[in-house]
């Protein structure tokens, strides 16, 4: 008969295991913790592995220095981008340390999510970005050219930053997501897609070699993915609302248009390209963007910056860290002349 005593005990022995675990794994044996026995009982190894990474997260990380880079990235605008074109350095990184990358982006979080049941890689045929098309959708180059500051802040399903808002309006933003998704799940430019969803609820997609298809879908709301980064590997009760398939609108497939929208063609380019191209890329759009939103540059001169930049600066391939910051001074440079 197990008695009221006997449980205690064996709760005092299992925080007991759960703290020499912590502090073995950090060599911090002053670091102060409360075990939560409860939860051990019902997910031991979701438990574990989090113990571990308190452990972890002591002896490796320096949260000093992470404040201080966070609250630099804050007021610099925090600009995916920056981090995209560091992007390859970091993913190689945290592989040879094993550790797990959890996107927080809206069409990085479904294809995470798509391919969270995927034990073997080699069996993904391709990844499908989603693209709402922007606020230009079906507009002609032409057309393009005359467009202001204003007509392309007005995007029809997402509320963002200015930045990232003209992204949209160019498609330069679906271009940095093409890279990020060969970086982040390690696969390369032919085996990634991307297609025109006007509506905003499939998020992305997985195709496997057996042609079936997974998808994530859900209303386009941000706390979405980013709820989902925080609560990983587990899922709590939603912040946003749910989609109901009865009242959303049909769901609708298109192929970009590669010739209105150049800055998207720059970036597949520069993506096949690799090396410091991307950081070129990513540096040079981010100045030319800035002058458009200053209203000193035409919204066609987007692309002919970036294109500019492309030309002008040499591409270092297995480049470091150095030489990807210089790439990016250069192109900035190139796209501001």
């Amino acid at each position: 008969m197990v008695t009221e005593e006997t449980l205690k005990t064996h709760e005092m022995e299992l925080e007991s295991r759960i703290r020499n675990l912590v502090w073995t794994v950090s060599g911090d044996y002053t670091l102060k913790l409360n075990p939560d026995v409860e939860r051990y009982a019902k997910e031991p190894d979701t438990v574990l592995y989090d113990t571990i990474r308190q452990g972890a997260f002591s002896c490796y990380f320096d949260r000093e220095a992470y404040s201080l880079y966070l609250v630099k990235k804050v007021y610099s605008g925090a600009a995916e981008g920056e981090l995209m074109m560091l992007a390859q350095l970091v993913t190689e990184e945290a592989r040879d340390y094993g550790a797990k990358i959890l996107p927080v982006d809206s069409e990085h979080s479904a294809l995470f999510q798509s391919l969270e049941g995927c034990r073997d890689r080699g069996g993904v045929k391709r990844l499908i970005l989603t693209c709402s098309g922007g606020p230009f959708y079906g507009r002609t180059a032409s057309e393009l050219k005359g467009m202001t500051r204003e007509d392309a802040l007005q995007h029809p399903n997402w509320s963002m930053g200015a930045k990232i808002t003209i992204d949209s309006a160019t498609l330069m933003n679906k271009g940095l997501e093409f890279i990020e998704a060969m970086r982040l799940y390690h696969m390369p430019p032919e085996k990634i897609s991307i297609v025109i969803h006007r509506e905003s609820i499939i998020h992305s997609l997985v195709e496997y070699c057996d042609h079936a298809v997974l998808a994530q879908l859900g209303v386009p709301d941000m706390r979405l993915p980013i709820q989902y980064a925080l609560t990983w590997p587990a899922r709590t009760p939603a912040v946003a609302e749910p989609l109901d398939l009865l009242t959303c609108p049909p769901l609708t497939f298109h192929a970009p248009d590669y010739e209105a929208f150049p800055c998207l063609k720059l970036a597949l380019s520069a993506a096949r390209t690799g090396g410091t191209a991307t950081a070129v890329l990513n540096g040079a759009n981010e100045a030319a963007v800035g002058l458009f939103l200053e209203e000193k540059i035409s919204f066609g001169a987007i692309a002919e910056r970036v294109a500019r930049a492309l030309d002008q600066v040499p591409v270092v391939y297995d480049p470091t860290l150095e030489d990807v910051l210089a790439a990016d001074a250069a192109a900035r440079e190139a796209a501001t002349c």
